[in-house]
């Protein structure tokens, strides 16, 4: 019998419901499991106990993580990684409590790294030699400098947990690593996917899984078309297929006059002149973009300018939603640079990562096999 769509404000409740069942479950599973060797047990709460600081640079500055187990602590049962990132609320709390109970339902939290970046930004409240990065322009989601320590940028931070999860020393048979991110985190994890300067070296295989971001970093100077699934009526009515639309055609921007920072770094590869990638060609830039294994999540019903919706002109210049912006992305990508990227429509999702991340056919994409 078909499956009749429920509408989102049926369904998150339900899906929040039952993770929040789960990581419940898992809590009180590690809480009352006889006690082991201190790399033999997940910590699995988003509490001080489950956090570690990053060592960066060369000096005293640092950044935390949430993981589920010690980074340094030699552990042979781990056989995959799981960095994910947080969203424009910086609540990596939250996304690690996500993670973990993905981790719970797909079977995979004994063997299983997890770790959830605080990339501590804007005006939060900074601890001794933590570092803070910047919320605007070139930012924390791009690869920007750090406002703290201008010789960090966010991007190094990622790279240094990529490295550590990758010491065989530690992780010995540790085989993949996935980096992923919802919204404003996705938007990292697409740019730090063309940018990073690790993954042909650490030794480990790496993919990519992009979740429901606002904006890409465009390859091109063309965008998508106000035609067909690209029109704004058509864009706000695609919640009601779980297939991902195609009729995209892509040109010249229009709006060029009226929005000049269109192409501009972040939402393009123009200007790049600071930050991770300012020493990255854009012809290396393109090659890394295409080359390395990457899927994108977008939510079916993410067609509404709700949680941070980015309607700056150089986002709507990519697209009516997040949706539609995603889905014209990855067909040009595919399509006109040749990359074989995936895409997943994730059924009755809005902008929601716990309805994302704990969707069955997402599992295997954070956790491989």
């Amino acid at each position: 019998m078909p499956r009749v769509a429920q509408p989102i404000w049926y369904l998150l409740p339900m899906r929040t419901a039952f993770v929040i069942a789960i990581g419940t479950v898992v809590w009180m599973v590690s809480s009352t499991r006889a006690p082991l060797a201190a790399a033999a047990s997940p910590c699995v709460t988003a509490t001080p106990t489950c956090t570690e600081w990053i060592a960066l640079g060369r000096g005293s500055a640092r950044s935390m993580v949430y993981r589920s187990f010690p980074l340094d602590v030699r552990n042979e049962g781990i056989r995959r990684a799981t960095v994910m990132v947080h969203g424009a609320g910086r609540n990596a709390d939250h996304y690690f409590t996500t993670v973990t109970s993905a981790a719970f339902i797909a079977g995979a939290l004994e063997d299983t790294i997890v770790v959830s970046p605080k990339l501590t930004a804007c005006n939060d409240k900074l601890e001794p030699n933590e570092v803070g990065w910047s919320c605007t322009g070139d930012s924390w989601r791009s690869g920007g400098m750090a406002v703290t320590h201008p010789d960090l940028s966010s991007f190094d931070f990622i790279d240094q947990i990529v490295t550590k999860l990758a010491n065989k020393r530690v992780f010995p048979n540790l085989r993949a690593i996935v980096v992923t991110g919802h919204s404003a985190g996705g938007q990292l994890v697409a740019r730090y996917q063309m940018s990073n300067r690790v993954h042909d070296s650490i030794g480990t295989p790496m993919s990519y899984v992009v979740a429901n971001p606002s904006s890409y970093a465009w390859p091109s100077a063309t965008r998508p078309l106000s035609l067909d699934d690209a029109t704004p009526e058509n864009a706000k009515g695609a919640w009601e297929t779980e297939k991902p639309h195609a009729k995209f055609s892509y040109g010249a921007f229009q709006g060029s006059g009226a929005c000049p920072n269109y192409d501009r770094w972040p939402a393009g590869l123009q200007n790049r002149t600071a930050g991770y990638t300012v020493n990255t060609s854009d012809e290396q830039l393109k090659k890394q973009l295409v080359s390395r294994p990457t899927t994108y999540l977008l939510g079916q019903v993410d067609t509404l300018p709700l949680g941070g919706f980015d309607s700056s002109c150089p986002a709507m210049a990519q697209g009516a939603t997040r949706r539609a912006r995603g889905e014209a992305f990855v067909k040009y990508v595919n399509e006109q640079l040749g990359a074989k990227h995936g895409i997943q429509i994730v059924p009755e999702c809005g902008h929601n990562d716990r309805c994302v991340f704990t969707t069955d056919a997402v599992l295997p994409l954070i956790f491989p096999k």
